[in-house]
């Protein structure tokens, strides 16, 4: 075993955390400098980032062999959800392209994609309360930060629970820690875009 793996942690949940730290620092960062909390219009912008991201993932949340796995993914896919929030907001879709929903994926990193989406929705619950600020809630606006079936903790333990069950080889785990440092890069991506 060499050192780099003795201090990481067992679970790969706990190591896709530590590895994806800076990028999601970077995120956060670049997230609160743009103030998507500031007008309805700018949120629109983050909202339209989202649904790009959501639309990436859409394939991977219906795919059979992965939802042998996780039952009800296609119930947690919000591209739905934002696609009727940007329609609220009075904003066209952006425009997305293929790059991502033609990559074929492994396993792991099709859930270490996953795990970037199904873990920000324990942030949107935050989000959640700056939304009746600007007239927005989860019917109106805001339906993709809204509480998932079942509840955000509940959802959140039973995707991880998975995540850190499948068995993956030293090289699968190696691309799973890639592709989950892959899609934060991919989100702040869309929003750069999405504010530009």
């Amino acid at each position: 075993m060499n050192a780099s793996s003795q201090l990481s942690h067992p679970l790969r949940s706990q190591r896709l955390n530590q590895v994806t730290h800076e990028p999601h620092s970077k995120l956060d960062n670049l997230v609160k400098s743009h103030d998507p909390f500031g007008s309805p219009e700018r949120f629109s912008h983050f909202v339209a980032a989202q649904y790009l991201f959501q639309r990436d993932l859409e394939k991977l949340y219906n795919d059979p062999e992965l939802i042998k796995l996780v039952p009800d993914l296609p119930q947690r896919c919000r591209v739905e959800q934002a696609r009727l929030d940007l329609a609220d907001l009075n904003r066209a879709l952006p425009e997305g392209d293929d790059s991502i929903r033609n990559t074929t994926m492994g396993t792991g990193e099709a859930l270490a994609w996953l795990f970037v989406s199904e873990g920000s929705k324990l942030g949107a619950a935050f989000l959640l309360k700056r939304m009746p600020a600007l007239g927005l809630s989860e019917t109106f606006g805001a339906r993709h930060l809204g509480e998932p079936e079942g509840g955000r903790a509940q959802g959140w333990k039973a995707f991880t629970a998975v995540l850190d069950s499948v068995e993956l080889d030293a090289e699968q785990e190696r691309l799973a820690e890639a592709a989950a440092i892959a899609a934060f890069e991919r989100f702040t991506v869309h929003l750069e875009r999405c504010f530009a």
